[in-house]
This record gives C-alpha cells, sequence and structure tokens, in this order.
C-alpha cells in the first residue's frame, strides 16, 4: 500500500508527544509499504516558523514533504483569542479563526492532498488538534485514519471537532480511558476502530547486553560499573538513587507542580535527586538535588530510564505516555500523576506504577519507592511483562496492518457504491445497542477488535475478572497491599475472588466507604478511597506538539 501520514511537525530532532509517535509508526509501517509523511517547515509549536527546507526528503526510510506555513503564532495573541473562545459564546467562523490562530496554518499542504490524494491507499492523521488533521480529513474521509492523542482539554470542547470525530472512516486508539472519553462526547462513525497505542522497542537483551549509538562513546569499565546504566551514573555524576522525568520541561506537562512537591518531598526527609531530561521550556530551582541533563542521545536517554530508581510522570494530560511505556519496558516503575485516566490506567493494569492526586501523595509515594528496593524489583517486572503483553512492535503493527485492510475493503465498496461511505452524501453507518450498551456498528468489523473489547483491551486485568480491583489499590498509602505495585496478594483474598466475594469481604466497612487511614497518615494524604481519587475539572490548553 501507498501511505500518507499527516502530522503537523517531523523530524528525529522532535521527541516525545504525537510527532515522535507518528514517526516511530511511519517507520515501522515503512518496512512493509511506500510511506510519505506530510507535514510542515516548523521545528518549534511555539512559533510554528518555518525553519526545515521545503520540498521532499528522506529520513530512516521514509519520505517526508514538508510544506511552508504561512503565518507563525504570537502565543500571546492566541492566549487571548483562547480565552474569548473557550469562556463566550461565538461562531463557526470564530473557531476556524481561533484554528489560525493556533497553527500551524499551512494551505500548501492541504492543497498537496486534495490534488494528490488519489495516489494514497490511506491516509492517516496524527492528533486531532491542529489544522492539518481537520482541513485535511475533508479531502478523503472515506480512506482517512484518525490517531486522536485526545485527552480532558478546553479546546475538545469546540464545535470545529465534531466533524472531525465523525468524518474518520477509521480511529486508532491509544488507550482505552481515551477510547470512552470521546465516545462519552462525541458521536463517532468510524468503521474501523481498535486500541492500538505505539510500540516500545525496548527489550531485555538490548539493556542486559548494553546500547551503543554511534554519536555515544561506549566506555570500558571495571566489571562492578560496567553497563549502560551505571555508565550514566558515572557521566552525571549520580552516586545516590534519583527519580526522572523526561520531555518538554514545561508547565503544562505538570512540572511547576512536580518542583512544589519535590521540595515538600525533600523537607519531610527525603534525600533523593530529581533529574530532569529534555527540553527546558521554564525555570529550574535552585537546588542541589535537582539536576539538567539535557537533551540526550536515544542510546543515553534509555540508559538513563533504566539506571533511574522511579520515573516521575506529572502531566495530567496523556492519551498514552510513551514515557510511562519505555520506563516499564526497562523495568523501572513510574510515580504518575492521577489527574491522568490514561496514566492511572496503566498504573493499575500492569502493577508497575503508583498514582498521587496531591503533595502528600506524591510525598509518600516516592519515599515507599525508594525506600523499598524489593517492591522495586517486583513492579520492574510488571512493568516489562505489561509492554511485552501489550507494546511490542510486532503487535502494534499487526493492529495497524488488520485495520488498513479494513479500511481499504470499506474504500472498494465506497467505489463502488459512488462514494457511499462519503459523510456529507448520505447518512452514517446504521449503529445498535447491545445488551451492555456498546454500540456495535452495521460496517465491517474484524474479529481483532470486536474479541480486544471483549478481553479489556489486551490484558487489562481490571476488567479481566481477576477480581475486579479499583484504583485505591494504585495508592502510594495503601501499605498493606503496597502500592499495588508490589505483586503479593493474600490467599484467601484469591480464594475470595475466586468465590465471587468483594476482595475486602472481612472488612466491616460497607462498599464505597473510604477505608481508615494508617496510624500517623497526613489528612488529605493517600488514602482509600472508592473510585480511587478526587476528581477534577478540565485542565489547560495542550498546544503541544
Amino acid at each position: 500500500m501507498k501511505l500518507a501520514f499527516i502530522v503537523q511537525r517531523y523530524g528525529t530532532e522532535i521527541l516525545g508527544g504525537s510527532e515522535y509517535h507518528c514517526r516511530l509508526v511511519a517507520e515501522h509501517l515503512a518496512d512493509r509499504h511506500d510511506v510519505d509523511v506530510l507535514t510542515t517547515c516548523a521545528r518549534e509549536y511555539t512559533t510554528w516558523a518555518n525553519e526545515y527546507p521545503e520540498g521532499a526528503d528522506r529520513i530512516r526510510g521514509v519520505t517526508v514533504r514538508r510544506f511552508a506555513n504561512s503565518m507563525t503564532r504570537n502565543l500571546e495573541e492566541f492566549n487571548r483569542h483562547s480565552e474569548r473562545i473557550f469562556c463566550q459564546p461565538h461562531t463557526s467562523e470564530d473557531e476556524i479563526e481561533w484554528l489560525k490562530t493556533q497553527g500551524p496554518w499551512s494551505p500548501g499542504l492541504v492543497d498537496y492532498l486534495e490534488r494528490h490524494h488519489q495516489q494514497y491507499d490511506a491516509l492517516i492523521f496524527f492528533t486531532y488538534l491542529y489544522a492539518p488533521t481537520v482541513m485535511g480529513l475533508r479531502v478523503a474521509p472515506e480512506k482517512s485514519l484518525l490517531v486522536p492523542t485526545a485527552h480532558d482539554e478546553p479546546a475538545i470542547r469546540l464545535d470545529l471537532y465534531k466533524d472531525v470525530f465523525a468524518g474518520a472512516a477509521g480511529i486508532v486508539w491509544n488507550t482505552e480511558a481515551e477510547r470512552q472519553f470521546v465516545t462519552s462526547r462525541f458521536r463517532t462513525r468510524a468503521l474501523v476502530e481498535d486500541v492500538v497505542g505505539c510500540g516500545v522497542r525496548l527489550q531485555e537483551a538490548d539493556i542486559t547486553n548494553g546500547l551503543h549509538h554511534p554519536g555515544l562513546a561506549r566506555e570500558t569499565l571495571a566489571p562492578h560499573i560496567e553497563g549502560p546504566a551505571n555508565a550514566f551514573r558515572r557521566r552525571h555524576r549520580l552516586h545516590t538513587t534519583f527519580a526522572l522525568y523526561g520531555g518538554r520541561i514545561d508547565p503544562g506537562k505538570g512540572c511547576e507542580e512536580l518542583f512544589e512537591y519535590f521540595q515538600t518531598y525533600l523537607k519531610e526527609g527525603g534525600d533523593a535527586t530529581l533529574v530532569l531530561m529534555g527540553v527546558k521550556l521554564m525555570p529550574l530551582p535552585e537546588d542541589p538535588h535537582v539536576k539538567f541533563a539535557g537533551m540526550l542521545p536515544d542510546a543515553e536517554r534509555l540508559a538513563a530510564l533504566e539506571a533511574a530508581s522511579v520515573v516521575v510522570v506529572p502531566s495530567p494530560h496523556e492519551s498514552l505516555s510513551l514515557l510511562a511505556l519505555e520506563a516499564f519496558a526497562v523495568g523501572t516503575p513510574v510515580l504518575a500523576n492521577a489527574r491522568s485516566e490514561v496514566l492511572v490506567e496503566h498504573c493499575l493494569a500492569s502493577n508497575a506504577g503508583l498514582f498521587y492526586a496531591d503533595r502528600w501523595e506524591f510525598t509518600e509515594g516516592l519515599k515507599l519507592l525508594m525506600q523499598n528496593a524489593e517492591l522495586r524489583e517486583t513492579m520492574g517486572a510488571n512493568g516489562r511483562a505489561y509492554v511485552n503483553r501489550n507494546y511490542r512492535w510486532d503487535v502494534i503493527v499487526a493492529k495497524y496492518e488488520r485495520m488498513l485492510r479494513r479500511l481499504a475493503g470499506g474504500s472498494a465498496f465506497a467505489d463502488e457504491t459512488g462514494g457511499a461511505l462519503r459523510r456529507r452524501h448520505v447518512a452514517p453507518p446504521r449503529s445498535r445497542r447491545g445488551a451492555d450498551g456498546r454500540r456495535r456498528d452495521d460496517g465491517p468489523r474484524g474479529r481483532g477488535g470486536d474479541e480486544s473489547r471483549r478481553q479489556g483491551r489486551g490484558g487489562d486485568e481490571k476488567r479481566s475478572g481477576r477480581g475486579g480491583r479499583d484504583r485505591r489499590q494504585g495508592r502510594p498509602g495503601d501499605r498493606a497491599g503496597q502500592g499495588r505495585g508490589g505483586g503479593r496478594q493474600d490467599q484467601g483474598d484469591r480464594a475470595d475472588r475466586r468465590g465471587g466475594k468483594r476482595p475486602d469481604a472481612s472488612s466491616s466497612e460497607p462498599p464505597g466507604k473510604p477505608a481508615p487511614r494508617a496510624d500517623g497518615q497526613r489528612e488529605g494524604g493517600a488514602r482509600r478511597r472508592r473510585g480511587g481519587r478526587r476528581r477534577r475539572g478540565g485542565g489547560g490548553q495542550k498546544n503541544e506538539g
């Protein structure tokens, strides 16, 4: 097949976010298909200034076609415009103007799609948010796959995105939490859909044998300090345990809150170091316990993930979190922001992470993980198994291949019937709801998507009948179960679950009532509660790469 990926930015220098996700998928599908990427000349999402040369290029086996942006973004003006759009009555024309102000605005890219879309068997759009997807999806919706990377934010409530989610013939979800969030707010008409995510290439053999990169000098070390993780510690003079964050160092990624909570951890007796790797987009605390490692080559970045005792994922808005998955893959547990449904789902399904909703839960969770090496080892093994079940590249590529074949069948049917799948010309495919309340389209569905939905989407244990565990067990203050990540379960609990009883049947508390706090636990700290965490209001605008 000849495939076109449409994304707002593209390049090996762009790490993290939907652009990195898009590049990984494009490179892996390029092994089997003729792949083009249609993108802009922008390198930085803050301005969308044209930095890459316009025209075609070849990057890691993928043809990249770049188109110039006709305008740059003024952040102050855009923020004022966003406040008006999000808080005041407005028209559809106002929303299109907001879309242009947000950027990137590249008429040449959309024009190229309109003139050349016939030469592609499928169009794959990454991220619902930006103009290339909003405008490009209108060109050939019957052969378009949308990878929304959606989460709760003010922009997703705009009416212009209704057509985006209703228009695509196929939707590639990152997680079940993302699918539930979007389908609870939008009417989707996808003929093909599945929870796919993104592959993680890291394997235990890569870490055991050492990672080598042409741009990274390999150190000759004594046997007791051999290996990429120890080499990373030596290079950055990290002689004690440390927590790691990787990605954009930006308030929008939860970093401002992370720094505040880490200061509380230090004041409460914690002595770990916080290491930051990635692009710095905000001032850093002047504290000897906070170290900035900068942008790292791929091999050194992976070594950092393995060397860390804990990887902190502070973003309240995630649709997948490759940082968490890469940490799991090298056997490092995570401490994640509980305001992200996706991160909570990863922690519960993997048994490889804790999540926090306030500074005291962060403090207690980080202390627990830093002080308990046995717990870290058990959670690390759980994380590797989780990635191996769900996020190996052969698993991800097979899901994309299945969806592309089904989409090609739907497109052929559309051609034979005069464009029956085009949303603007005929009514959408009829759908029905089963006894479980879930929508089932009359369009073609493969066994894979339906089967994964019945089985809890690829090994999600919280829906697999293995106990009906709820989020309380992912709390760092839940010492009896070692924060859900310890992998230890009382035999009596197992017997109760097989008999259909609630896990804590011996408790005198009625279902849904919070369990008593542990002795000495702070008020507002890590508590057992039904649902696992407080629900908070929507976050700010994503506007990320």
